[in-house]
């Protein structure tokens, strides 16, 4: 009799465990895990995110206080909603979020994020959403938004980043390749797809601005013929140009000897002796000149 009166209070202590596990998982639960295909979420009303990875000291000291930011804002019935980031599972959005160290937190209220730069213990967090602490904090900008195009692209770059580790991981695990290996194939990959995309863009610039090519220019034999012509009628004439510039030279030069000062003072000096002795006096020999 005594174990069948045992039973219910056996069952009831069974019965409100479970609610409290259930209850207590719900609060756990209340964090939402976000990934690539569920991030844009938090676009629409307040959360707070929190970035960690698994191995990071200081990522595992915040689990604690970030279990009780979550409970808490449960109790309360707060508007702000609580999720974190595995950047180990999702690395493009670390790099939409530019995500430099670990733990970070941002607050995210209807598309607005701000980076979270308090204490981090669950009073002061949970403070910072009750008195619309926020409002004190400058949000990102319009080009380092998460949901922006630029940053899009910056996430791709991260993911390729992370396949290109896996893929070195790989190498030197299973192929049992040496680092310097590694890095050689990536060096000649690296060079091979920049050719590649070189000749491809070379390829489409050409088809969309195709050079131009000169204009064909038909020309008749007859007029073939009188353009030669003229062309050699222009040489003659040039040759008679530059006779005429000689022979101006040399007459230019020939003036210039008659009138030269040693011819003058000869004819002065016969002329003088002449008048004086009032006699016949045989004329000096001019020198020879060159002839013309």
């Amino acid at each position: 009799m005594a174990r069948v009166n045992k039973s219910p209070q056996v069952l009831h202590f069974f019965l409100y465990f479970c609610i409290t596990i259930c209850c207590f998982s719900s609060y756990v639960s209340a964090t939402r895990e976000l990934d690539e295909d569920n991030w844009r979420e938090i676009l629409q009303g307040e959360w707070m995110v929190e970035f960690y990875a698994p191995w990071c000291p200081a990522c595992n000291a915040l689990g604690p206080a970030w279990t009780e930011l979550t409970n808490r804002a449960a109790r309360k019935n707060l508007a702000v909603k609580t999720a974190a980031v595995d950047v180990t599972k999702s690395p493009g959005l670390s790099g939409r979020f530019v995500v430099t160290a670990l733990p970070t937190i941002f607050h995210v209220k209807d598309g607005q994020f701000r980076q979270y730069k308090g204490p981090r213990d669950a009073e002061a967090m949970l403070s910072f959403v009750e008195r619309a602490s926020w409002r004190s904090t400058d949000p990102l900008s319009a080009w380092k938004s998460p949901d922006s195009l630029q940053m899009s692209l910056v996430a791709h770059f991260f993911k390729l980043s992370q396949g290109l580790r896996s893929v070195h991981t790989m190498l030197m695990e299973t192929y049992g390749l040496p680092t310097w290996g590694s890095y050689l194939i990536f060096a000649v990959g690296t060079i091979f797809i920049g050719a590649l995309l070189g000749l491809m863009l070379v390829c489409i610039i050409d088809l969309l601005y195709p050079p131009r090519r000169p204009d064909k220019v038909t020309v008749s034999i007859a007029e073939a013929e009188q353009r030669m012509k003229d062309a050699n009628k222009s040489d003659d004439e040039q040759e008679l140009i530059n006779d005429d510039i000689v022979d101006e030279a040399e007459h230019s030069q020939s003036d210039g000897e008659k009138n030269s000062p040693s011819d003058t003072e000869e004819e002065t000096t016969t002329k003088a002796e002449g008048a004086g002795d009032d006699k016949p006096s045989e004329v000096r020999k001019r020198r020879p000149r060159k002839a013309d």
